[in-house]
């Protein structure tokens, strides 16, 4: 079973918020801080949080622009996946439910002519 531990991500205006991880096998090449108000150890991430989204876009990207595609477009479109955040690696994508790691509804609505 996974260990958890506290990591800090920083937004690119500087805001930082914390956010339970799993601890990576080779926790020795994070950055152990304190935070001052709770006197918690943390480890301070590797990524800023907007260059982990980053990580995202472009999947989410690919999938819209592939169902754009389709001969007859659907009117609605959910993709879901799962984010886990990781204070060495970032986002990694993980199942939402059993073993897919999308999932995807497509929606049309009937003409009312």
């Amino acid at each position: 079973m996974n260990r958890k531990q506290i990591a800090e991500f920083s937004l690119e205006d500087g805001t930082k918020f914390l956010a339970e991880v799993d601890e990576p096998e080779n926790s020795n090449a994070l950055t152990r801080v304190a935070r001052s108000d709770t006197g918690q150890m943390v480890v301070e991430a590797k990524k800023k949080f907007d260059e982990v989204l980053d990580q995202i876009q472009p999947v989410a990207s690919a999938i819209i622009t592939k169902l754009s595609q389709m001969n007859t477009p659907a009117d609605e479109v959910e993709v879901k996946f799962g984010i886990k955040l990781n204070a060495a690696a970032g986002a990694i994508f993980t199942s939402v439910s059993g073993e897919a790691n999308y999932e995807i509804t497509l929606k049309w609505k009937q003409d009312k002519a």
